[in-house]
């Protein structure tokens, strides 16, 4: 997946402003060029770019404020008719404390007062302060999704306020602010406003995630509580670069130890005079081939190289990057919850990746909790989306080997794992059938509306009115050739249709699409039989021994297991087998030569034989059928 990587920062100090909506006239950014409009930590007295005019604070919590202030200053902090007084450190770093408020609809203004100097921040609500985390499908913009500018027009919600975090990187220092800019994307050839709370109105919600905007929006349509959404997504991240490298650097992790291994090397390795070389090397001989074209260059054009760049250091998924530059500086600030949306990334690194994510994943989520001092903050987890061309009954086996699947799993044994140990504000949304054909599926309202109704439903006091929580498997036997499967609650395909989306294996470990009926409970005295809604069977002719299942098994499945009723709650992607991705079918492990691209060629080849099997068999059958008829 490409990346949205900032170009070199063209550093316009603007005075010692505290926020845009203070600037006389806003500049016009150039194109490929950051612009920042305040910085990240000014001169004098001021305050984090964490809290502005227009923004809103997490009620019910304590709420601290930070900033800067000459050494030795005594710092006053006035709101809701509270004070704070706080004592700027050698470093000029202050910090104050004041009570928590109820929720409160009408603005406020905060002052922060020292040497004579007074700081005003207008229209100031108290409500409920989300986050949102991931990569580009959680930033995906309301104007790219379908239906979007439907809610575009109808997105006039004062009591909503947005906040983007600009893109950052800090792998082993932790960023304590961060600069109001304009931030130039390469992906989307255009600049983007970022770090500036903003109140909600049709212009400013374009440019919002658009599942971000959908979860909100109904939060706040429900409660009539002020919302306050924190953007700190970003595209083409991985969760290494979202977790504290110290984090990482404590875990007990095979794959994770590796990876840190590896990173270390390439920036122990990095030459920034030869890599300058091979730069202007590059520009010249790419100078040369337009000019070989006879295409016209400007100036700028002909421009080779001059300074010399950090390397691999720099890199926005160099492990504890984004954290440390997007997140860190949000610590300290009392929030509701965060919703996260990844893993694109991390599925390019297969078996060895989809190990690091369920080693990792977990411990970013405690880290998180921490950053926000709130060891039980609600986390939601959207599944990875979809991908690719849908998995079909004609490429069935074939479309199961994938290491995104395998990483969607992951993220569910994450939730299941903490739910099951008693957390009570993890949750959890599938996406998995929210599919379209490209890696940015453009069905994100839904998604948003899922989130949402975890968070009203565990948060908010709903859940006698919606349902969120998927079903859950209780048990699985082995019986008469077939596997029953159990479950928490009753489950259905929401159209009265067979069950799509499982698949049994044996011991050749070669998986099939299964055939999944309900158990008999009971027949009355007529021979009626009633069925129970809680159990499948799962049987397959191609299997006549299953010891193992999997469900939506691909990138883009052919699956449709839900909860009962109009509830749209689907079962997760999950398996019960713990076969790595090159370990199945069992017939070609040993043939395996260790090099990745070959192994890859071999397996799928091997699950194109079994999808050409079985329909050979299914064929058989018909013919068999015919023949006695």
């Amino acid at each position: 997946m490409r990346t949205r990587r900032p170009t070199r920062l063209l550093f316009v100090l603007l005075a010692t402003l505290l926020t845009l909506p203070a600037l006389a006239e806003e500049p016009k950014p150039m194109r490929g060029e950051d612009l920042i409009l305040v910085p990240a930590i000014s001169e004098g007295l001021c305050v984090s770019n964490t809290f502005q005019s227009n923004m809103v604070l997490q009620r019910d919590k304590p709420i601290t404020i930070w900033g800067w202030a000459d050494a030795g200053n005594k710092v006053t902090v006035s709101f809701g008719g509270n004070n704070a007084a706080a004592t700027a450190e050698k470093d000029r770093y202050w910090k104050a404390e004041l009570p928590a408020l109820p929720a409160n609809d009408q603005p406020q203004v905060m002052t922060i007062k020292a040497e004579g100097k007074t700081l005003t921040l207008d229209n100031v609500l108290v409500g409920d302060v989300w986050v949102l985390g991931g990569q580009s499908n959680m930033e995906f913009e309301l104007a790219k999704v379908e239906n979007g500018h439907l809610e575009i027009i109808s997105a006039n919600f004062p009591e909503m306020r947005i906040l983007s975090i600009p893109q950052g990187e800090a792998p082993t220092e932790h960023n304590k602010s961060f600069p109001s800019i304009y931030q130039w994307s390469s992906w989307s050839s255009r600049h983007f406003k970022k770090g500036t709370w903003d109140v909600l109105t049709p212009e400013i919600a374009r440019e919002l995630s658009a599942i971000g905007y959908v979860f909100a929006r109904r939060i706040h349509m429900a409660t009539k509580v002020p919302i306050g959404v924190i953007d700190a997504s970003r595209g083409g991240t991985t969760v290494e670069t979202w977790t504290p490298q110290a984090v990482l650097r404590r875990m007990d992790s095979e794959p994770t130890k590796t990876l840190l291994a590896d990173w270390d090397e390439k920036v122990a390795t990095f030459d920034p005079k030869t890599d300058l070389a091979n730069r202007i090397e590059k520009k010249k001989q790419w100078i040369q081939s337009k000019t070989k074209d006879s295409t016209k260059l400007s100036d700028k054009d002909k421009q080779l190289p001059t300074e010399v760049e950090p390397g691999p250091i720099a890199n926005h998924n160099h492990p504890g990057s984004c954290y440390g530059g997007m997140i860190a500086p949000l610590e300290g600030l009392s929030i509701k919850g965060a919703i996260f949306h990844q893993g694109f990334n991390n599925a390019f690194s297969g078996q060895q990746g989809i190990d690091m994510y369920a080693d990792v994943f977990p411990e970013m989520i405690k880290a998180w909790r921490g950053a926000f001092n709130d060891p039980e903050m609600p986390f939601g987890i959207l599944s990875l989306c979809t991908a690719g061309d849908p998995q079909l009954l004609e490429n069935y086996s074939e479309k199961m080997f994938d290491a995104g699947v395998g990483l969607r799993a992951a993220q569910y044994k994450t939730f299941e794992d903490l739910y099951k140990a008693g957390d009570k504000n993890i949750g959890f949304v599938s996406t998995y059938d929210l599919r379209r054909r490209w890696y940015h599926p453009q069905v994100k309202l839904p998604a948003g509306e899922r989130a949402a109704r975890w968070a009203l439903a565990t948060q908010y006091g709903y859940d006698r009115q919606i349902a969120w929580k998927p079903p859950m498997l209780t048990g699985m036997a082995a019986k008469d050739g077939s596997l029953v499967l159990s479950f928490d609650q009753d489950v259905m395909d929401p159209e009265d249709g067979p069950i799509l989306g499982f698949a049994i294996a044996g011991e050749a470990r070669e998986f099939h699409p299964a055939t999944a009926s309900y158990a008999e409970k009971s027949k009355d005295g007529r021979g009626r039989v009633q069925y129970d809604k809680k159990k499948l069977v799962l049987t397959s002719i191609m299997v006549p021994d299953p010891i193992h299942f999997r469900f939506a098994w691909s990138r883009n499945p052919l699956a449709n297991l839900q909860l009962t009723g109009n509830k749209d709650v689907p079962f997760a992607t999950q398996k019960s087998d713990d076969w790595g991705l090159e370990k199945a079918p069992l017939s070609v492990i040993d043939s395996l030569d260790g090099n990745s691209r070959a192994s890859r060629g071999k397996i799928i080849f091997a699950l194109k034989q079994l999808d050409r099997k079985r329909k050979l068999q299914e064929a058989q059958i018909i013919f068999q059928t015919l023949g006695q008829e």
